[in-house]
């Protein structure tokens, strides 16, 4: 790409980000219960990281959930 080409940024196209968070909503999820089910072989110091992992995960879900609601209204208003 030459110089001609950067000096244009992308437009903020957020048509696609309510999908895209409810993807990573549904992928948190599924790494959260995969690593609730990896606890019953794990070590009590592992078991320990796991949950710590998942309590971050936890509130990664939540805060894409209000982003999806933000993204929602922000959509709705267009």
């Amino acid at each position: 790409m030459g110089k001609d080409n950067q000096r244009y940024a992308n437009p903020d196209d957020r048509s696609d980000n309510v999908e895209k968070l409810q993807e990573m909503v549904q992928n948190t999820i599924h790494n959260l219960e995969a690593a609730h089910e990896t606890m019953q072989f794990s070590s009590e110091e592992e078991k320990q990281k796991i949950m710590d992992k998942n309590k971050r995960r936890e509130e990664s879900i939540a805060s894409f959930r209000n982003e999806i609601k933000d993204e929602a209204k922000h959509n709705k208003e267009k």
